[in-house]
């Protein structure tokens, strides 16, 4: 299969691109620089140049692809609402692409935050708060399944980690311990996060690529929910730093996330995929240090 890949380059899509190719797939993948054309080149990729924002790119990428895997994501939490509307607008774009097609379209949205129990594939996205119009966008996705598109999505958790590189929603709280020289966490520090090793995430998509039906959910979960002070406990303890509480705003807008209990189970996934995290777990990779430095 010849796969169009959005964010190609980035911290997911330079998993998803070789995992692809190692089972046979082509990658077409979709890339905004030299550096990142080049990535996908060592990776026997095909680089596109085009973002997001470059609509006439996406549709060319369909356009010559069996399929799609949709993963690119403005990740400036300074512009959250923009980041929001351009996927919007570029799902909507790759959406007319695809529509009576038959071909599988595979877009990376967020588990859902559901007040009182751990989410599971089965309910709905959160189409409310800060990140509310990304679970709109999924639900988008979702109604292709009805245009004649495999539509399916692989709700991804905060933390999509791989130690020495990146942490997900934990990079931050690394970020800012290196800054601050305080490891931090929100309120009382018993709200959950969930995560996955972002190798045990790409064979996710790879599976759903191939064998998802047209309106599946399926969750890339592999760590129900870890507290966010048992993480700030983690890197304060690598950093040799304090652990302290601190108010959400202290993190910005991201911060009314942060103070969120979201925990997510894939237990679904697993029993109707076959899927097995094997990777390690986030509290692992954080345990292990070598922290890059991102402050």
């Amino acid at each position: 299969m010849r796969v169009f890949v959005t964010g190609a380059s980035g911290s997911i899509g330079s998993a998803v691109v070789p995992e692809l190719i190692a089972v046979g797939h082509e990658v077409l993948g979709l890339v905004r620089s030299d550096t990142a054309a080049k990535a996908v080149a060592a990776a026997d990729g095909t680089p596109l140049r085009g973002d997001l924002t470059d609509l006439d790119s996406l549709r060319a990428g369909a356009a010559q692809a069996d399929g799609v895997i949709n993963l690119a994501f403005s990740n400036d939490w300074n512009n959250l609402e923009q980041g929001i509307d351009e996927e919007a607008r570029a799902v909507q774009t790759l959406a007319a692409a695809l529509a009576g097609s038959g071909k599988p379209f595979v877009h990376a949205g967020l588990t859902p935050m559901m007040p009182g129990h751990t989410s599971t594939e089965d309910d709905p996205d959160t189409t409310d708060g800060p990140v509310g119009g990304r679970g709109r966008t999924s639900e988008m996705v979702l109604a292709l399944a009805d245009q004649g598109v495999r539509s399916s999505v692989v709700r991804l958790p905060r933390s999509v980690h791989q130690r020495g590189a990146q942490y997900g929603f934990c990079s931050v709280l690394i970020a800012a311990a290196q800054k601050t020289g305080v490891s931090a966490y929100v309120g009382d520090g018993t709200q959950r996060w969930p995560a996955v090793n972002r190798l045990d995430a790409a064979g996710l998509f790879r599976i759903a690529l191939e064998d998802a039906a047209p309106g599946t959910v399926l969750h890339a979960v592999a760590d129900e929910g870890d507290t966010m002070r048992t993480l700030a406990e983690a890197i304060g303890g690598v950093l040799a730093m304090p652990v302290e509480s601190v108010p959400p705003e202290r993190f910005g807008v991201i911060g009314r996330v942060f103070a969120l209990d979201m925990p997510s189970s894939s237990a679904l996934t697993r029993e109707r995929s076959g899927w097995q995290p094997t990777h390690p777990s986030l509290i692992d990779d954080l345990d292990a240090g070598g922290y890059p430095a991102l402050g």
